[in-house]
């Protein structure tokens, strides 16, 4: 059965049976290819989809669902769902239906042959090696995915769109004298043909290069310049703070402050499914409500968490279409492209330049907003890069970094962890940094 005489086939049992339907469909495909040494040691290729069933019944929800879509397998689930929804007690509704529309946010993308992309990846393992001081190649490689998803139900919701990414990167060890240093890291765009191998590997040898030769940083309180890769997965700790699920669990330290200030006037925290070219943009979330760019924090001050339906009848707040849930999960909340947006009052000054956060999920507390987090970094003075340091962490508060914000650069870069996170370069006033 195709996917389409399945959302047809479940519609029409489902209003046979007199329940209220939602068929969401999902369907992924990867391709991931690892070069080292010269060659390709790895090619892999894999698909994985089905429909995920939200049915109503007695004014409960339950969910269900299936990964082959045969007959016997589409009346299980629909059953199933029935089933758990009489068993559940969880009330709710299903949105209202509309038509979504059919949209392609990847068009010709990914469409170059396999050919040209194995040599994009021997080719980024190769230019790993164009510096004297590296070491070791550990790996190169590109990968892609794409993402077709369907939404349907008995209330009248119609909507499909297909999307995708590319993505090259690797990791290398580099020395200088006695000095050895790991780098690694990843480019990702929405067409192959934006990804360039030798300008990866350029950025990839140079911001390892960068980190040799570190020295200790003693214990003391700096004024901090936070890289985007490093203000980015400060963001993805924040972004469950941000949820109207988590604030509903009592899990956000942001309830009850809405309207207040949470941050400085130089902070305007963003999230837009709609970008152009926005690495995770869609038209439409998973009930169906169309994508909107929504203002998340207002020159430092707090307007809205993000909601789907559930959250947004449970607060009395809008609902600003961010449900989210995977064709076996249930309903959630999630950013699409959570962005600080860009001001350009930032100059370099003195103190210490934090290229990269590690450990975030061990480190940093998505509730409490606490975080001690390894780091490392670049020491500036006079605006110019003067040395490494390492062996430091960092330590404080997620709310408190947001308010010491002083400064924000121009041009914002991305990192995706389920999302999109980007960030411009962020000036801190003052961080507690635990060194030598």
């Amino acid at each position: 059965m195709t996917l389409e005489e399945a959302k047809r086939y479940l519609l029409r049992r489902a209003k046979e049976l007199g329940l209220e339907a939602e068929v969401l469909f999902q369907e992924e495909r990867e391709l991931s290819l690892r070069a080292r040494q010269g060659t390709l040691e790895e090619i892999k290729e894999a698909r994985q989809g089905g429909i995920g069933l939200r049915v109503l019944v007695q004014g409960r929800l339950g969910y269900a669902y299936t990964e082959e879509l045969s007959p016997e397998a589409l009346d299980w689930a629909l059953s199933e769902a029935r089933d758990n929804a009489l068993l559940s007690g969880k009330e709710g509704t299903l949105p209202p239906g509309q038509a979504l529309g059919s949209h392609d946010l990847l068009g010709e993308g990914l469409s170059a042959p396999l050919e040209a992309k194995k040599q994009a990846a021997l080719e980024l393992e190769r230019a790993l090696w164009a510096d004297p001081r590296t070491r070791s190649v550990l790996m190169g490689g590109y990968m892609e995915k794409e993402v077709r998803v369907a939404l349907a139900s008995t209330l009248g919701t119609e909507g499909a769109f297909r999307t995708g990414l590319a993505g090259m990167g690797g990791s290398l060890v580099m020395a200088e004298g006695n000095s050895l240093k790991q780098g690694w890291d990843f480019r990702l765009a929405k067409e192959f043909h934006a990804l360039d191998p030798g300008r990866t590997a350029l950025e990839i040898r140079e911001k390892t290069a960068r980190l040799l030769d570190a020295k200790p940083l003693p214990t003391g309180r700096y004024r901090a310049y936070l890289e985007p890769k490093a203000m980015a997965g400060l963001l993805f700790v924040l972004s469950r703070s941000l949820s109207a699920k988590s604030a509903l669990e009592g899990k956000s330290r942001l309830v009850n402050r809405l309207g207040e200030r949470i941050a400085s006037e130089w902070v305007t925290l963003v999230d837009d499914p709609t970008l152009e070219k926005g690495l995770v943009s869609r038209p439409f979330d998973a009930e169906g409500t169309p994508a909107r760019r929504t203002v998340v924090v207002a020159k430092g001050v707090f307007k809205t968490f993000l909601h789907n339906s559930e959250t947004a009848k449970a607060l009395g707040q809008e609902n600003t279409g961010h449900a989210f849930r995977t064709y076996r999960g249930v309903l959630d909340v999630a950013p699409t492209n959570l962005y600080l947006e860009p001001v350009g009052n930032l100059h370099l000054e003195k103190g210490v330049l934090i290229t990269e956060f590690m450990g975030l999920h061990a480190g940093a507390n998505p509730v409490s907003l606490d975080f001690s987090l390894q780091a490392l970094g670049l020491w500036v003075e006079e605006g110019e890069v003067r040395y490494a340091v390492e062996n430091f962490a960092v330590a404080g508060n997620l709310l408190e970094l947001l308010q010491a914000i002083e400064a924000v650069g121009e041009e914002v870069e991305w990192e995706v962890m389920g999302a999109a996170f980007g960030s411009p370069l962020v000036a801190v006033a003052e961080l507690s940094f635990a060194g030598a």
